[in-house]
């Protein structure tokens, strides 16, 4: 098939991208810059921006399928900003993907979308949008899912997949924000009990985007339809944050602050940076300490049942090639 990737320069995006082409499909990327790897690979690349639907529209020309990978994401921005990559975007992918009679669209959205700030243990796909969000991403996501889910028809088949946490080899944005504050001594534990996570790894993350697609058909079981996505093995956080640390050679994190200060500060440090109109991030988000105070590990029954998915490497097997990774780059 010949499939379109929106992010395809991206950690997730170009994962997917490489998995498609080993397995010998035609791959278009569009992304906002160059990626010269993607070259080399036989991708053609096409530049452009989510907002400008044009741009969108040439890009899906003559494509079989689309997997929507490319965001906005993060715990802090303008509202105008994510809503216009996020919401915008998206819409300009399924307006040409209805415009070009293009059949399957593989969105990937994200477990953030559903959560309310308390634990999630155990959630499946009925888990329901909470009624407000402390962040733009989760909020911006979460429209761009319900109009993704609403366009499934007869003429336009799909689906929207939730991976949690995606790490791995090739990570230019969480791993290496883990291993520098590390270093500069500022990485904190919330709360004395280590909740439970269950990430992704990069390569199962790709995996699942690709049997979905295989699956999707207008009418197919999986049309309309989410499914969260993860390792199927929920592991502390802190002792998931410190395996990454002990593969990068640092120490592992012990001294900790109270989810409730967490939050304090990160309400503190969002009202300056709106106030001052900061750039970058703030170190604490009330998003983040939410994040970092609660369990996230869901029940993969949905995926395991309609995409065929399981996880094709393990977390340690993960860790051991994370390991490799860093020794190599950093």
């Amino acid at each position: 098939m010949k499939a379109l990737v929106t992010g395809g320069g991206g950690f997730l995006g170009g994962a997917i991208v490489r998995m498609l082409t080993r397995r010998g499909d035609c791959v278009r990327s569009f992304s906002r810059g160059s990626y010269p790897d993607l070259t080399r690979l036989g991708v053609e690349s096409v530049s452009g921006d989510l907002a400008d639907a044009q741009a969108v529209a040439r890009a899906c020309e003559g494509v079989d399928v689309v997997f929507h990978v490319a965001a906005k994401a993060g715990i802090a921005g303008s509202r105008i900003d994510f809503h216009r990559a996020n919401v915008v975007g998206t819409r300009n992918v399924l307006d040409a993907c209805l415009s070009q009679g293009i059949d399957r669209l593989v969105f990937t959205s994200s477990p953030s979308v559903v959560f309310d700030g308390r634990d999630m243990e155990g959630a499946d796909e009925s888990a329901p949008y909470p009624a407000r969000y402390h962040a733009f991403y989760p909020e911006t996501k979460a429209e761009a899912e319900r109009r993704v889910l609403a366009a499934n028809s007869p003429k336009l088949a799909t689906v929207a997949l939730r991976p949690h946490l995606i790490w791995g080899p090739g990570d230019n944005n969480l791993i290496p924000r883990i291993i520098a504050r590390a270093r500069a001594g500022s990485l904190r534990r919330l709360g004395r009990e280590d909740k439970k996570v269950d990430g992704t790894y990069i390569d199962n993350a790709a995996h699942a985007h690709l049997l979905a697609a295989d699956r999707l058909l207008p009418g197919s079981p999986i049309s309309g339809k989410v499914y969260f996505v993860a390792q199927g093995e929920p592991i502390g956080m802190w002792e998931l944050i410190n395996r990454i640390l002990a593969e990068a050679g640092e120490p592992p994190v012990t001294r900790s602050i109270s989810p409730r200060l967490a939050y304090c500060v990160g309400t503190v440090l969002e009202l300056v940076h709106k106030v001052l109109r900061l750039t970058g991030e703030p170190r604490m988000t009330r998003f983040l300490a939410g994040e970092l105070s609660t369990a996230h590990w869901f029940d993969l029954t949905a995926a395991r049942r309609d995409l065929g998915y399981t996880a094709q490497i393990s977390t340690g097997e993960g860790l051991t090639r994370l390991g490799r990774w860093l020794r190599g780059s950093l």
